[in-house]
């Protein structure tokens, strides 16, 4: 992973120094509400419903144990001894006192790690295929451009106030594992004809209240134009970007107004007026960001060593190597997923026992190193497969082992309205009602792969639009209500979900989910058919009926 070098650090220092003073001047008065906003804005510091919460960036979602460790240290001094993992790959805290923050900045940065960007009408934390480097599809390993992008956008004056936030994200891999196409700009790392490597760029995509998917305005971008490009798309956005209304701000309602191949046209306009040599990345560039991510030490394993998966091992055992453990790209080599979805947890919260005990065994079986990923669970990305067993009876006792992975219960969760000042509705308790109804794994994996994601609000922070199945949080007059959306995905395609129906009180949700499964179950025409060819196969009209049945 990257390390930091002298000039890294010194931002860092720097930046943690002068968010100290502007909290100083804050306190004693000196600087108003309003004037302390965005400068806390821009080091993740929120005010949420309880208490102030505190998010901090992971940079394409990379961990090492050394930071592990910072981050539970920092859970047990400052918080309530757990963190929760975002749909961004980052880390947020939300129990931390005001007068902390300088402190726990200060000890973020001294093992490489800070808060800078991870809010504020700024480019935020650039984010990638949590498989990124060991997964066997990729064309190449995108994780050396997030870190050309992060150097580049961190801090950049020109983008610092910009009309809304602004998301990228890289893949290298044909399947779309970080959601591309639903950030303000997409990139997927392809190589033409002649053998050169660059990017399939999109632009304008979002979800929140207008939820779009992003626009292809370049099939193929040389790599050495990559952040002329960049500048040329954030610019037009910050030229012509809505700053009238917050609702029309984001870069989606731009490409949209304008349309695709109008926003395009500018874009090139702009990139060709202000192309030199100063924003062209050399080869010597990218070789210096590639070397950061080179492979580990890997034994040699030869192709007759016994899978243990061939031995007379636990059934628990065989259902967590079938759902929670992936190929790697290197023989005898597996990436496992360590679910943070075990029942009664809220998705995504990690404690501080759980991270100092990953931290162990990233040392003991993968290098050092771990990934967050987008589905709020971590990933151990080189475990050898002789280690497997030890690993899962580990796992287990700290019940990071459930077996699902892909299933309907590896949900997607915001805090939803037990935590965030914006929430309509509350999301943890939904999920806890749908996990008990679907807690018998046979039936689980009956079901095959599907996505549920649930949002506390309009603003989709746990991106409800792109999952088979997605609940939004919605105010009625001061009550709870629901609205379910169908046939979302993202991966191998994107789309967006159409809502089914009027919204439901909480205690009808899960029934909800229940009987729209039971639809699927019923109508598909393999049990390996997927539940989105299935819905689109049957149009919203059975889901709808058995759903809002009149004895409901």
């Amino acid at each position: 992973m990257y390390q930091y070098d002298e000039l890294d650090h010194q931002v860092v220092r720097n930046r943690v120094l002068q968010f100290r003073n502007q909290m100083e001047r804050y306190l004693n008065g000196d600087i108003s509400e309003d004037a302390f906003l965005p400068l806390r804005l821009q080091n993740g510091l929120y005010v949420q419903k309880h208490a102030p919460m505190l998010r901090v960036a992971i940079p394409y979602g990379m961990l090492s144990s050394t930071q592990l460790r910072m981050l539970a240290k920092i859970c047990r001094d400052y918080d309530r001894n757990y963190c929760h993992i975002t749909t961004r790959q980052n880390v947020q805290f939300n129990w931390v006192n005001l007068t902390d923050v300088p402190d726990i900045l200060d000890q973020l940065a001294s093992v490489e790690m800070h808060a800078i960007q991870t809010s504020g009408n700024c480019i935020r934390n650039t984010t990638a295929d949590p498989l990124a480097g060991v997964i066997d599809d990729e064309v190449a390993d995108p994780r050396p451009y997030c870190e050309i992008i992060r150097q580049w956008s961190a801090m950049h004056p020109e983008f610092a106030f910009l009309p809304r936030k602004f998301k990228i994200a890289v893949i290298g891999a044909e399947e779309d594992r970080a959601s591309i196409r639903l950030h303000d700009i997409g990139l997927q790392l392809v190589r033409s004809v002649e053998g050169e490597f660059g990017f399939k760029v999109w632009a304008g995509g979002g979800l929140g209240r207008t939820p779009m998917l992003a626009s292809l305005i370049r099939e193929f971008l040389p790599q050495s134009q990559l952040l002329g490009y960049l500048k040329a798309i954030l610019r037009v956005y910050n030229r012509y970007g809505r700053r009238d209304n917050k609702y029309k701000a984001r870069i989606k309602i731009l490409v949209n107004s304008l349309g695709a191949d109008a926003f395009t046209q500018q874009v090139e306009q702009e990139f060709t007026r202000n192309l030199t040599t100063e924003l062209q990345l050399s080869e010597e560039e990218i070789g210096y960001a590639q070397a950061f991510f080179t492979a580990p030490g890997y034994k040699t394993i030869p192709d007759d060593q016994p899978d243990d998966q061939t031995l007379p091992l636990p059934e628990a055992y065989r259902r967590w190597l079938a759902r929670n453990v992936r190929n790697h790209k290197v023989h005898g080599y597996r990436i496992v997923t360590l679910s943070l979805k075990h029942q009664g947890q809220p998705p995504g919260d990690i404690t501080t026992e759980q991270l100092e005990r990953i931290a162990d065994l990233a040392e003991r079986f993968s290098f050092g190193e771990v990934r967050s990923t987008q589905q709020q669970n971590i990933v151990l990305t080189d475990v050898h497969q002789a280690d497997l067993f030890t690993l899962w009876q580990e796992l287990d006792r700290l019940q990071l082992a459930t077996p699902t992975v892909g299933t309907l219960t590896d949900t997607v969760v915001c805090p939803g309205g037990d935590f965030c000042n914006l929430a309509n509705a509350r999301s943890l308790p939904v999920n806890s009602a749908i996990q008990q109804r679907f807690a018998d794994l046979d039936k689980l994996y009956d079901l095959g792969d599907l996505s549920l994601r649930i949002s506390g609000c309009i603003n989709a922070c746990a991106h409800h639009h792109i999952a088979n199945i997605g609940i939004l949080g919605v105010d009625k007059n001061g009550e709870e209500f629901y609205q379910i959306t169908l046939g979302g995905q993202t991966g191998q395609r994107s789309a967006i979900g159409k809502v089914l129906g009027p919204s439901l009180p909480m205690e009808k949700v899960a029934d909800a989910v229940d009987r729209i499964v039971q639809v699927y179950v019923e109508q598909r025409t393999t049990p390996s058919e997927p539940f989105t060819s299935t819905y689109e196969r049957l149009g919203k009209a059975p889901f709808k009926e058995r759903v809002y049945a009149t004895d409901h």
